[in-house]
């Protein structure tokens, strides 16, 4: 199973788009752990929204069409569905 997922940072307000084949839980704890890349600037991420596929090249070309969108209001119309 694959997952596109979107975390939100109260903390800075800003959104990020991923994927992954691992468990939406293990994947925020990795998110939440000390590193250099762009989560690794806060500690209060949270899931607020995921889509499940079972083929890992729809999972990565969703997860690039909502990227290409660049608009928070967007995004935000996407997670109140």
């Amino acid at each position: 199973m694959f997952y596109v997922y979107i975390l939100y940072s109260k903390s800075i307000d800003k959104h990020y788009v991923g994927y992954s084949s691992m468990s939406l839980e293990e994947r925020l704890r990795r998110h939440l752990t000390s590193h250099k890349g762009f989560t690794g600037r806060t500690k209060d991420w949270e899931i607020v929204y995921f889509e499940s596929y079972d083929d890992k090249g729809k999972a990565i070309l969703r997860e690039q069409e909502i990227k290409k969108w660049k608009s928070k209001t967007k995004i935000l119309e996407l997670i109140s569905k």
